[in-house]
């Protein structure tokens, strides 16, 4: 597909893009945009009595089937007591399952059931039809500097960890 001129309102980046106007456009858009596209998962979401928290657990085990609990603790950077909480409903509703470490048997290796991994699927594809069209009306480069700005935003002690997920 052909990457399209961009088409959305308003101007382009000022050269004072540092400026608070162009700061505080950059967050709303941020905010406005994440907004979206998180309600474009809430309905599959709340059909399963599930929400985001359990959406990210399902997304990240999906990045990295044998995740370990810690791992995901990190990723999340949440309380032990809120990711108990959701891995506990997720595995009541079998989209989840534990087994213990190979070498560890303390650990709690996470992997997404075929139920699981087929509702992951349907709320990726609904992200999915969004980023899609969002990217193509961007264009590639465009793409890559939003990548570059939302890397900024991620600090370097935990790159690591983002790039660990495309490895």
């Amino acid at each position: 597909m052909a990457a399209l001129a961009p088409t959305g309102p308003g101007p382009t980046a000022s050269p004072l893009f540092l400026r608070d106007a162009e700061l505080r456009r950059g967050m709303e858009l941020l905010y406005f945009g994440h907004s979206h596209l998180t309600r474009s998962i809430d309905q599959g979401l709340a059909d399963q009595g599930l929400g985001r928290a359990h959406h990210r657990a399902l997304y990240f085990i999906a990045q990295k089937p044998d995740m370990t609990v810690s791992e995901l603790l990190a990723l999340l950077a949440i309380t032990k007591q809120s990711l108990g909480r959701v891995l506990n409903d997720l595995s009541e509703r079998g989209l989840v399952e534990t087994r213990p470490g190979e070498r560890d048997r303390r650990q709690r290796l996470l992997r997404l059931t075929a139920v699981g991994s087929a509702l992951e699927h349907d709320l990726f594809d609904a992200v999915r039809q969004r980023m899609s069209a969002a990217y193509a009306r961007a264009g590639q480069h465009a793409v890559t500097g939003f990548w570059a700005v939302l890397e900024g935003l991620i600090p370097e002690a935990e790159r690591a960890q983002v790039d660990a997920l495309r490895a």
